[in-house]
């Protein structure tokens, strides 16, 4: 999966920070029992020296290491069970001063070999909600809080079925497309409709699951989107085209990109060509997309090249969105 750097980033030093916190916690309670029982300390530091001793019992005269090595062994075994018991009767679980990893599968380190263990990635995953977060609106927006109640039940006069029977079907692709992300039938959708009938709100929805689920997901706005490609390739500031490059790279690499609002940016030569880039870097590399716009299909065509609107065309499922604007609708009940 590829995680975008500053969110893997900041999830290793969430790793490292809790790893610390719990070598401090665990520092604290030695020091507690030892206070109460210096016997166990007394204890913890003869069971040091037990691999000296072993060694020393291998070594010793050249003789058979295996009785003084088995006594060793039986002395060990001996303090191990005087230690449980006087920890037991000061009142702490026996095996309340070893030290165990959080994490048994990866030891907290966040890595089993080259692959990432269970426990980053859920830590990436919590601070991709919280990096989309900064760009949409997550706090109230998932699926179960999805309402067909703004939708008509009058059958739409072009359309022929009415608004709610089209966003009963347009909510279960998109929450069969989330859930089951990577596996499911389409791999790319296009929402396309008007205004305030509810695209930005299931691709959040989508955004939320998908990264939940441990994916890599970027939101952005096709205005910001071709900004920061037309940055890397104009800009006269080093810094800034590195910080541009790096983005354009989230926007070709990450598992699932969300483009918001295409159509709303200016359309110009340079940004034909970024689009066509983009759509066909992720085609090509099997990554997964999600665009939302106002535009039709017919829009489309007038709007972009040829070979952009037969790709959003041939590889997009698109989910057509009508009906009454939302907001004005809530406006108006409030």
């Amino acid at each position: 999966m590829a995680y975008d750097s500053e969110v893997l980033r900041r999830a290793t030093a969430r790793l490292e920070e809790q790893r610390t916190r719990r070598r401090r916690e665990q520092e604290a309670l030695r020091e507690q029992v030892y206070r109460r029982c210096p016997r166990v300390a007394e204890i913890d530091r003869e069971l040091r020296h037990t691999i000296v001793d072993i060694i020393s019992a291998s070594l010793k005269n050249g003789s058979d290491p295996v009785p003084p090595i088995q006594a060793v062994q039986a002395r060990n075994l001996d303090l191990q069970r005087e230690r449980e018991e006087l920890l037991l009767q000061a009142g702490y679980p026996s095996d309340a001063l070893d030290d165990r990893p959080a994490c048994p599968k990866c030891g907290d380190t966040g890595w089993k070999g080259s692959r990432m263990c269970e426990c980053l990635k859920a830590l990436c995953a919590q601070e991709q909600i919280a990096a989309l977060s900064s760009l949409l609106d997550l706090g109230d927006q998932c699926f179960d809080n999805f309402s067909l109640d703004y939708y008509s039940t009058q059958p739409h006069p072009v359309m022929g079925a009415s608004p709610r029977e089209n966003m009963e079907l347009v909510y279960e692709v998109c929450l069969n497309y989330a859930q089951k992300f990577g596996r499911f039938y389409f791999d790319n959708l296009l929402l396309s409709g008007g205004t305030g009938l509810g695209k930005t709100f299931l691709s959040a929805c989508i955004a939320r699951v998908v990264a939940e689920n441990g994916h890599s997901v970027v939101y952005d706005t096709a205005g910001r989107v071709f900004a920061r490609f037309e940055a890397q390739k104009f800009s006269r500031d080093p810094e800034a085209s590195r910080d541009a490059r790096d983005e354009t790279h989230r926007y070709l690499a990450c598992d699932l990109l969300i483009l918001d609002d295409l159509g709303s940016e200016m359309t110009t030569p340079f940004v034909q060509s970024a689009l066509y880039q983009l759509i066909n870097g992720r085609l090509s590399a099997g990554r997964r997309t999600v665009i939302s716009t106002n535009l039709t299909t017919e829009d489309i065509r007038l709007r972009y090249t040829p070979q952009i609107a037969s790709r959003l065309e041939g590889e997009y499922h698109i989910l057509h969105f009508y009906g009454d604007d939302i907001r004005l609708l809530k406006k108006q009940r409030m």
